[in-house]
């Protein structure tokens, strides 16, 4: 999310098929008990993470686009007595037990962010966390995280809530961005979201797929999805707009550029209902970025930007006129990697092994990546963690650095409570 706003292939693309999609990879043998709580988990991981929406790192079994999933061999003493997949398996089943236990259990609306150390009385939801939250029981049920027909039954709730109570106190499907949890009004004044409503549709899509057999969740999901009216986003024009308000019509600022989007286009153009014209695709910038010899499109945005699409739309092997957008990513992922590198003799936080910066710091970045402000010192494990598909060793080191050369992850038992778990946590 960027400043109260979103942070931000039709057809059968929108239903990840089991064989297909990550949140079926089998990594491993599941190390924790499924009746752990958070917190047991957070005493367990010691200094693992925050514990947050860390989204598209557990839903690709592939790295660097070559489909090889064997893990590194772990860096010698760097603190952690696991395996890479063990590390990756605590972290997924800690990111599920975010997603089941702040979300509300009679509208199963998910809070946007969490005092790690529990005790959190906030009751705002981020229906792009709802979102996230939608996938993350899909990989739960996957797992055996929970038991199968509690998970159904809280899908079942979620998108009862969505159609009856969102859906109609929004604006021609769309979802105001933040709501009450419990009673689904709207919160901080916040804007009919074109972004987070995608997010939202997403999660519950890919519900329709994993539970696909299930009497009640297939029909909700087509429902909701229908209701939205892509069209009228457009506000006669050829991009869709971020979003609308009661009080003042449709946003000024449009999705125009390369960004997170091509989610929301894709789901747009998809629609049996209200689609936007094919041309729409073509209708927004894609600005080549040189850095260090690398070429690639990208915007005045953080990396999250070429990640969140990929959590439901698999993008390898394809390509339009303009760029093959996975290949596209995991060249942005070099480059930004390359830049904080070279900003490790001004910042000694930056090594080879940490290297990401924090969206929701308050530090800008340029087109290029540059920094505009540093204030705090921060880094960000759910960015990186995400790159997984595009940079699997690289981040597998990222994940097992802060044992060594850090004092753990903010919000572990080290440090408690000093964390808040959100869309992008950061070590602090």
């Amino acid at each position: 999310m960027r400043d109260g706003l979103a942070h931000k292939t039709p057809g059968a693309g929108l239903h990840p098929s089991k064989s297909n999609s990550s949140f079926h990879l089998k990594r491993g043998s599941n190390t924790l008990k499924n009746n752990l709580t958070r917190r047991e988990v957070l005493g367990q991981l010691g200094k693992v993470a925050v514990f947050s929406l860390l989204p598209t790192m557990t839903f690709f079994p592939f790295g660097c686009g070559s489909g090889i999933t064997t893990s590194p061999t772990p860096s010698p003493g760097d603190g952690y007595p696991g395996t890479d997949d063990q590390l990756l398996e605590e972290i997924e089943k800690a990111v599920f037990l975010f997603f089941w236990e702040q979300a509300d259990s009679t509208t199963g609306q998910v809070k946007d962010r969490a005092l790690a150390a529990g005790n959190d009385t906030r009751t705002v939801s981020s229906i792009a966390a709802t979102g996230f939250g939608l996938t993350a029981l899909c990989i739960g049920d996957q797992r055996g995280y929970q038991p199968s027909a509690a998970i159904a039954a809280r899908v079942q709730t979620t998108l009862h809530f969505v159609l009856n109570q969102l859906q109609p106190n929004g604006m021609n499907g769309f979802l105001y961005h933040f709501v009450d949890m419990t009673t689904g009004a709207r919160a901080f004044n916040s804007e009919v979201s074109s972004i987070d409503t995608a997010i939202l549709l997403c999660g519950a899509l890919m519900c329709r797929q994993h539970f696909s057999q299930d009497p009640q969740i297939p029909g909700l999901v087509t429902r909701i999805y229908n209701n939205v009216n892509f069209a009228w986003m457009l506000n006669d024009g050829t991009t869709l707009s971020m979003g609308w308000k009661p009080e003042t019509g449709f946003l000024g600022a449009r999705w125009d550029h390369y960004s997170e989007h091509m989610m929301l286009y894709l789901l747009a153009m998809a629609s049996p209902t209200f689609p936007i014209p094919a041309s729409s695709w073509s209708a927004w910038s894609r600005l080549v970025i040189q850095y260090q010899g690398l070429s690639y499109i990208s915007g005045s945005d953080p990396l999250f930007v070429h990640q969140y699409s990929h959590a439901w739309f698999d993008f390898r092997a394809k390509k339009d006129v303009f760029a093959n957008y996975f290949q596209n990513s995991i060249t942005a992922t070099q480059a930004h990697r390359l830049f904080c590198l070279s900003l490790s003799r001004q910042f000694s936080d930056y090594s080879a092994d940490l290297w990401e910066l924090a969206p929701r710091t308050r530090r800008r970045a340029t087109w290029r990546g540059e920094v505009r402000q540093r204030r705090g010192r921060q880094l960000d494990p759910s960015t990186a963690a995400s790159c997984l598909a595009r940079q699997q060793a690289r981040c597998h080191l990222f994940l097992r650095t802060p044992f060594t050369c850090c004092d753990g992850f903010a919000g572990t038992t080290r440090n408690p409570g000093s964390a808040i778990a959100t869309s992008t946590p950061s070590i602090h």
